[in-house]
């Protein structure tokens, strides 16, 4: 009797729970209106006298001034793009101090360039949750948009243009994320800024399907963990990727070309998939070259533990090039293609490239397959004596092409009991992988340079 008693009770209490949750649903949908306005009305002072939900509808035309966003709402263009947000040259276009807020098709121009006071088109107040800001134009020369200490963002479909006429370090950010968790980046074309997607101190996000280029460092990530970075595209830039003192990344299904130091620079990166991604044509310009400074494919800085495979590096003047300790590295089934120097990694141990008899595809191995299972009968050793010499010291780069040198080499490649350890496959490619993968790369890459001509 008293078991039966209670679960009545319990089930009382949770329709009245159920009632009372539903009630307050209705009633803030009943009460919440759609406002339409133009440029002759007072924009700050509708939002300021705006309900909670309400839908804010900006007729074409300029709207001058600084505006704050005060309470959940949703404000949004009546054409697309032809609402104008002019910021005057000063502090943020709009600024957010609420959650739930969804800010569509806006045009913001001409917000403030003090990156100390952090101007930006678009920025939110620290814990603001369940933002939506998508279809916007942000032309300026501060940061685009900056979220600040957020869960349950999305940042969608957006046009983010820095200012051409500063120098780039004087330049914001194109998207920054700081403090975040649970965010979706996607679709977001980004260029003249100083780092397209810059990520510190965030967790659990996705940067997927974005577009940075005529920029430092497409995607540029700080002390962040447990995130995804896939199909995105970078051009024109000095690194593609930078990924720093993160670890547990995804990353994979990138696209970076023409850029001018690397193509993926991994720098204190730990427990982490790179794979699948394409970095072509890194190269440095003749008129920047100087001792030490070439472009990398792949720049492996201290990291460990991670996992480097199926991507394809094609036509870097390095193509991989490990330092500072970076072990327990997994390196197989890249495809390293048309790289002057493939690898430059100096150790004093074996490093094996290869996984359960699966090597990298490198365009210069020599080597023959007598029984054609598609692997070497030779390992390949990109590197011996002479080159680590070199490296050690450059200035020796004048003596590659003396006699003595040359004996060297033939030496070391006769006595090989003379040759220093350094890396090896043991089960080169004798053709390029198959990535099949990269039919996804490929749809991006054509989507993307749809837009401009390679090399712009």
């Amino acid at each position: 009797m008293i078991k039966r008693l209670f679960k009545y009770k319990f089930i009382k209490l949770s329709y009245q729970l159920l009632s009372s949750s539903t009630l307050l649903l209705l009633s803030h949908s009943a009460f919440s209106a759609t406002i339409s306005i133009s440029p002759q009305d007072d924009l700050q002072k509708t939002l300021d006298q705006s309900a909670q939900g309400d839908v804010i509808i900006l007729a074409d035309g300029e709207y001058h001034g600084n505006f704050t966003i005060p309470h959940s709402l949703s404000i949004q263009a009546k054409h697309s793009k032809q609402a104008t947000i002019n910021a005057g040259g000063k502090g943020h276009g709009i600024y957010i101090e609420a959650s739930n807020v969804t800010i569509e098709g806006l045009k913001i121009l001409n917000w403030g360039d003090d990156l100390t006071a952090q101007d930006a088109g678009i920025a939110t107040s620290k814990g603001n949750n369940y933002i939506v800001i998508k279809n916007n134009y942000l032309k300026g020369s501060g940061f685009g948009i900056w979220l600040n200490k957020g869960e349950h963002l999305k940042i969608l479909n957006n046009t983010v243009i820095g200012n051409p006429d500063l120098r780039s370090a004087d330049r914001g950010n194109g998207i920054q994320l700081t403090n975040i968790k649970h965010t979706e980046v996607r679709g977001n074309d980004i260029s003249l800024v100083r780092d397209g997607l810059y990520v510190i101190s965030s967790q659990l996000n996705v940067l997927d399907g974005n577009t940075m280029h005529k920029l430092r460092y497409g995607i540029h990530y700080m002390y962040s963990y447990d995130n995804e970075v896939k199909n995105n595209l970078a051009y024109n830039t000095r690194a593609g990727y930078a990924l720093m003192s993160s670890r547990r990344l995804k990353i994979h299904n990138n696209i970076t070309r023409d850029s001018e130091d690397y193509g993926f620079l991994l720098n204190y990166i730990t427990s982490s998939e790179i794979h699948h991604n394409q970095v072509y044509n890194v190269w440095t310009k003749p008129e920047n070259k100087v001792l030490g400074r070439e472009g990398k494919g792949l720049f492996v800085y201290n990291c460990a533990y991670n996992n480097i495979d199926h991507n394809i590096v094609d036509t870097t003047e390095i193509g991989i090039h490990l330092t500072a300790g970076s072990e327990n590295t997994k390196v197989f089934a890249n495809n390293f293609i048309n790289n002057p120097v493939q690898v430059k990694y100096v150790v004093n141990r074996e490093e094996e490239w290869s996984k359960d008899g699966l090597g990298n595809y490198w365009s210069n191995y020599l080597g023959w397959d007598l029984n054609s299972d598609g692997r070497g009968d030779s390992a390949f050793e990109p590197n011996d004596g002479i080159d680590k010499m070199v490296w050690q010291y450059p200035e020796a780069k004048m003596l590659l092409d003396s006699p003595a040198v040359l004996i060297l080499r033939w030496i070391q490649g006769q006595f090989p009991v003379l040759k220093p350890v350094g890396v090896k496959d043991s089960y080169p490619l004798m053709q390029p992988m198959d990535m099949a993968d990269t039919n996804q790369q490929a749809h991006i890459l054509k989507r993307q340079l749809s837009k401009t001509k390679v090399g712009s």
